[in-house]
């Protein structure tokens, strides 16, 4: 299976509402709930109406478009990175899924994911 990298840096948010929020940016997740509403958006597109933030993740996709009848992918990626002290966010679309790591823990997420069989691809200029 592979993984690609994505190379910007992201942040995690809680937004007073999303009127502000870039929703044509390339990466923009947004999740709301009877107690927040929360935002996952790369760093630069960050909008003024956060109430709190937490900056400094990267990302990488598990590639292609995952059947729903496929069990575990997720589970099996977090606890190899889980067995390497290695904490996640994780974000699940309709065709895959989204594992945001720290960014001073990236490069050793993506090690130890390379040592137990997956295939890292995409550029490692801004790593």
């Amino acid at each position: 299976m592979e993984i690609k990298r994505i190379e910007y840096n992201f942040s995690v948010c809680k937004v007073a509402d999303y009127s502000l929020v870039e929703l044509d940016s390339e990466y923009s997740f947004i999740g709301k709930t009877d107690e927040e509403r929360s935002l996952v958006c790369m760093t630069e597109d960050v909008p003024l109406n956060v109430t709190e933030r937490d900056d400094g993740w990267r990302a990488f996709r598990i590639q292609g478009v995952l059947d729903f009848s496929l069990i575990g992918i997720l589970s099996e990626i977090s606890g190899i990175l889980a067995e390497n002290k290695i904490g996640i966010f994780a974000i699940s679309t309709f065709n895959t899924d989204y594992v945001l790591t720290k960014k001073e823990n990236y490069q050793r997420a993506l090690d130890v994911l390379d040592r137990a069989g997956y295939k890292i691809v995409g550029d490692k200029s801004n790593v």
